[in-house]
């Protein structure tokens, strides 16, 4: 056995010497797990709020609605006008069997479903409510029609006959109530949410997508495919000088 080791052959046995990763496999896989779930919670708690949004409007809208008919039930007299601002806002108790401006007298029924409908439509939507703004106005309007329709459902003559209860009469011309007035607002809020492109998951119609979220699929894919081509691109030193040794002169032509 040769007592000394040529330094040129032990400098090559290192380089040959594969390196054992130290890092545990699972690390990576907790870390990516863990980034997802941190994301997930993120997105899940960012829609939740906007529901929790939409729910807490309508339940305000109801319960004002209907303390604000047993108030106009016990304190006004049916027909007497109660002037508030002259002739343009008063109280007046009103037993409406249709619509506004008692159109579609005796079709409450219609009125009824119609509204449950609304309600039916509304909670599907706010599977994919995102926008607090959508929140709000699409609240009021579950809001409105539920106020109007627990009238159409229990109140006299009978189910899905009932008497809506206005008493709010805007100078003669129309009568209402905080129902109808939530209904009203929701409408000019989703009017100004459309013409400004804002949808209900938050984004807006027109936007360019300039950026893209910091850890989204698609920017971690490019990242590292960028990465690869330099890794690619770059060669080590012994590669690229054996790979010169290794292609032969070219022959020198005696001459």
């Amino acid at each position: 056995m040769p007592d000394h080791l040529d330094p040129a052959s032990s400098e090559e046995a290192a380089d040959n010497v594969v390196s054992l990763p130290t890092d545990n496999p699972f690390d990576t896989v907790e870390k990516t797990t863990g980034s997802q779930d941190d994301e997930n919670g993120g997105g899940r708690r960012s829609q939740r709020l906007p529901v929790a949004v939409l729910w807490t409007v309508a339940i305000i809208i109801v319960v004002v609605d209907q303390i604000t008919k047993q108030w106009a039930l016990s304190a006004l007299a049916d027909g007497r006008h109660t002037a508030l601002l002259g002739r343009a806002l008063g109280l007046v108790l009103v037993r409406n069997p249709g619509a506004a401006f008692s159109f579609a007298t005796g079709q409450t029924w219609i009125f009824a479903l119609i509204a449950l409908l609304v309600v039916i439509i509304i909670i599907r939507v706010s599977r994919n409510l995102v926008s607090r703004s959508w929140a709000v106005a699409l609240g009021l309007v579950l809001g409105g029609a539920v106020g109007n329709l627990i009238d159409r459902l229990l109140r006299e003559p009978g189910f899905l006959r009932g008497h809506v209860i206005d008493f709010i009469d805007y100078g003669g011309y129309f009568v209402g109530n905080i129902a109808d007035i939530a209904i009203v607002l929701a409408a000019v809020g989703i009017i100004i949410l459309s013409l400004g492109g804002w949808e209900i998951d938050g984004t807006r119609a027109g936007a360019d997508d300039v950026s893209e979220p910091k850890g989204s699929t698609a920017s971690a894919g490019r990242t590292g495919g960028a990465r690869r081509r330099r890794r690619g691109e770059a060669k080590p030193s012994g590669t690229s000088g054996a790979s010169e040794a290794s292609v032969p002169a070219d022959p020198v032509d005696p001459a």
